[in-house]
């Protein structure tokens, strides 16, 4: 299978180095035509895409200013006639214990990596929805899928950014608008002076880029979480353990105390496909119980 972007118009966000520039680079050399966005930088990678032949776009747009990303959504309109992928990516780092942390830290944080992503991808929505045909990754962390020292702000954004993702993917479904998170380990512009130079040279931004063209791609899944880094790939889940019935009466605090370890058993869980599912399996327990 070969994946190729040609006549897609893609938009990625955070695009002017590290991560997001890989992300654009890639796009543009498979043919996509490519909205660079960036505080500032996007003009140096628009340019280079350019120059090497490709057709993009710079926009210095903020991704938590809905007035700019709607103008930025109309520019790649204007110029190309559509928007078929969105890389939501733009992000920042604001580092500190929680003990230690402002909470005006922990609001930035949370406006830029997920408001951000919301209003990016309802600014493309209806439009995908319209067109039957998108792809909208978000970009998710290792931080918000198991917790980082130091990130209470940053994960709990990231974690968020898979509700987000989990919800949109079963709306966009009937409208061939297909949803995933890509969680990357990659040494950037937020990671220098955290890593040694051996694992820096290892965690090289563009082994990441092949996970995010498949999961922007004619055959992309919808509702996974890849997570990328090395050149390794793997997928997160989240799962749901078969459970117990431990009824509604006085004790069950100390039912559940005396069974968790039963209840935690994963040897029967499942990816449910919905919230309600969770719902379900707690009622036909009931019943089952009498």
């Amino acid at each position: 299978m070969s994946i190729h972007f040609q006549d897609r118009v893609a938009i990625v966000t955070g695009a002017g180095g590290g991560l997001g520039r890989q992300h654009a680079l890639a796009l543009a050399r498979r043919g996509a035509k490519v909205v660079v966005n960036d505080l500032g930088t996007a003009d140096a990678v628009a340019d280079e895409i350019r120059a090497a032949g490709g057709m993009a776009l710079a926009n210095n747009a903020s991704v938590t200013d809905e007035a700019a990303v709607a103008a930025m959504v109309q520019q790649a309109v204007d110029t190309w006639g559509r928007v078929d992928i969105l890389v939501n990516n733009a992000g920042i780092l604001r580092d500190k214990s929680f003990a230690k942390m402002d909470l005006a830290d922990f609001r930035l944080v949370l406006d830029v990596h997920l408001m951000g992503a919301a209003i990016c991808s309802q600014a493309v929505w209806n439009l995908m929805r319209a067109q039957k045909y998108g792809r909208i990754v978000m970009t998710t962390s290792s931080s918000g899928l198991y917790g980082n020292f130091g990130q209470a702000n940053y994960g709990a954004a990231k974690m968020a950014l898979v509700g987000l993702m989990q919800t949109l993917s079963i709306e966009g479904a009937k409208d061939n608008v297909r949803v995933n998170c890509l969680a990357p380990t990659a040494a950037t512009r937020m990671t220098e002076g955290l890593l040694p130079a051996e694992v820096l040279a290892k965690l090289a931004p563009e082994s990441v880029t092949p996970g995010l063209l498949y999961l922007v791609s004619e055959d992309a899944p919808t509702r996974a979480i890849l997570c990328a880094g090395a050149g390794t790939f793997e997928r997160a889940y989240v799962t749901l353990t078969s459970g117990l019935h431990l009824g509604t009466g006085p004790d069950t605090a100390e039912r559940v105390a005396e069974h968790f370890e039963a209840l935690s058993d994963r040897s029967g869980e499942i990816v449910p496909m919905s919230g309600s599912e969770q719902g379900q399996n707690e009622v036909a327990k009931a019943l089952a119980a009498g």
